[in-house]
């Protein structure tokens, strides 16, 4: 049983690309572990949390609905924005620069094999991580994601999730608007939820901007701790 999490930064990088890039990481996993399963070996398997930001961009999950993307494809290219239908669970999400993405690709035999304990620690990793700005992040009943001033009139999402999992595989994660041009949204209706705003933590707190250096090293306390993991940052290795 393999706890270590290898912590990759990729940093501004092309959706497409990113998106295959885990899923060579996520088929290597899965390879791996095939051949145990067929050969009784007991080779380990690696995990692996990508952090990236991401070019003006829009994906529609296996289950969305395309009528929640509000433009069409020239008004996409006047934008500067991209589209993509993923294999995540989900309905249509923005990613852009200013917002953390992380995804995490780990082998849950590594930690424990349950889909819903594995979404709601995801959710308390950035819920504690928005509490140490002082802001009270919630879960909200039905809706995916992360959620500030649940059951109000004002309720608005500052975190997006959808997962993809096969053989307790994980890959794809959540969207963190941290300096995020919240005007992309406009572009949507987020997860498909209609009438329920969208939020980012440097309007939160009423400033220019967030170090997103600085969320990331949050984001990686709390995860380590909930998953008892241990991380090896990228610029540790050899």
């Amino acid at each position: 049983m393999n706890k270590t999490v290898d912590i990759q930064e990729l940093g501004l990088k092309d959706y497409k690309e990113t998106w295959e890039y885990q899923e060579s990481l996520f088929k290597g996993i899965v390879d791996t572990k095939i051949k145990n399963r067929r050969e009784k070996a007991d080779l380990e398997t690696p995990n692996y949390f990508l952090f990236v930001e991401h070019p003006h961009v829009y994906t529609l999950g296996k289950s969305g609905d395309m009528s929640n993307l509000l433009v069409d494809e020239k008004q996409l290219a006047e934008k500067g924005a991209s589209f993509y239908k993923v294999n995540r669970g989900g309905d249509i999400t923005y990613h852009g620069p200013g917002q953390i993405v992380g995804y995490p690709i780990l082998d849950l035999d590594n930690f424990f094999t349950d889909i819903h304990k594995y979404l709601r620690l995801l959710e308390e990793m950035i819920i504690l991580t928005l509490a140490e700005y002082g802001l009270k992040a919630e879960r909200s009943q039905g809706e995916t994601g992360v959620w500030l001033d649940v059951g109000t009139p004002f309720a608005r999402k500052i975190c997006a999730m959808g997962v993809r999992a096969s053989r307790w595989v994980t890959m794809h994660g959540f969207a963190l608007n941290v300096n995020a041009d919240l005007g992309y949204f406009d572009n949507m209706i987020p997860c498909g939820i209609r009438g329920k705003a969208v939020t980012s933590l440097n309007v939160e707190l009423g400033v220019k901007e967030v170090p997103m250096d600085e969320v990331k090293a949050k984001l990686l306390k709390h995860f380590a701790h909930l998953f008892e993991a241990e991380l090896q940052p990228q610029e540790e290795k050899v």
